[in-house]
């Protein structure tokens, strides 16, 4: 009776709980509570809470990293319902991918880069780093080499990060044709890849010059005194309005607000002015689509005199 009474039981308890529970009739489990490990399943809307935030390669991937990460999270600890992960790229021109596929969320890219994002309609303005003052283009060169003025580069070699970098090629090539050179005909231009390759290259001779922006050359000047005692500053072009950050069309407005919110007010709290500082930055500013009309009117006066970038 009692094998009989197991077995009707076990029948029971399979049919109507075996999907749910795998249980295999009367005789012992060798299931422990201390076997038990939860597991995590994969689930959409965990998945939609994580949004990349590309920032453009204003350094290379390690140094992008020690200095924007405390940036993402300081916004993840004031958002707790989403989260940021920086992403970085190892180039200008991989970086220029990821917009035009609209593969990120969130962005940091230069000026070119963000006009050249709202054109595409995948992505749309809602601030912008400040300081615009610093947003221009250095040219440096050694302090032994000579070279006095902008014609004196005739015939030499000049690094660039890349050719779609606006404040550290596009600004000092259209400076040096305003002031006498034949950007095409007159100089050898090569693109490096990086602001600190660019400033190195003239360290160690393998270019005449090398154009920059202030935040790369102070932070690197910073880790390297000889760069100061070797190199000067020869040159520097007009400003125009600094590094933008968009969101993809898709983001949650009230997302989007949140973010702009945090980091338009960071400058009024220690914490916020602490990663500022290491941004060389000192505050972010609200910002929109219009922001960058003097950016597009650059870049047709670039197009018509030097060259397309995107053709480079």
């Amino acid at each position: 009776m009692r094998l009989k009474h197991c077995a009707s039981r076990r029948s029971f308890l399979t049919t109507t709980f075996a999907s749910l529970f795998g249980l295999h009739g009367c005789q012992k489990s060798d299931y422990s509570p201390q076997d038990y490990e939860p597991k995590v399943l994969d689930s959409p809307s965990l998945k939609q809470t994580e949004y990349a935030f590309a920032v453009h390669p204003l350094h290379n991937p390690s140094r992008l990293f020690e200095l924007f990460n405390p940036l993402m999270e300081y916004l993840n600890a004031h958002i707790p319902e989403a989260r940021f992960r920086l992403e970085a790229s190892r180039d200008y021109s991989s970086y220029d991918q990821k917009l035009a596929d609209a593969s990120v969320e969130f962005a940091l890219p230069n000026p070119y880069q963000t006009v050249t994002a709202i054109k595409s309609g995948h992505y749309r303005v809602f601030a912008k780093m400040g300081d615009d003052h610093n947003f221009r283009g250095i040219i440096l060169v050694r302090k032994d080499s000579g070279i006095r003025k902008v014609t004196d580069l005739k015939g030499k070699t000049i690094s660039y990060p890349a050719p779609t970098a606006l404040a550290a090629t596009m600004m000092p090539q259209y400076y040096l044709y305003q002031h006498g050179l034949n950007i095409k005909t007159d100089v050898n231009n090569i693109y490096v890849g990086s602001q600190e390759s660019s400033i190195m290259n003239v360290l160690h001779g393998e270019s005449d010059a090398g154009a920059t922006w202030p935040p790369p050359w102070e932070l690197l000047a910073q880790e390297n005194p000889e760069l100061k005692d070797k190199l000067e500053v020869k040159w520097q072009t007009d400003s125009l309005p600094n590094n933008g950050l968009i969101a993809r069309s898709d983001v949650p407005q009230r997302l989007i607000t949140q973010v702009q919110r945090l980091l338009s007010e960071m400058h009024t709290t220690p914490q916020g002015r602490e990663i500022l500082q290491t941004i060389y930055l000192s505050r972010f500013e609200i910002a929109d689509d219009a922001t960058y009309q003097p950016v597009k009117d650059f870049l047709e006066n670039f197009r018509q005199k030097i060259r397309i970038p995107e053709e480079e």
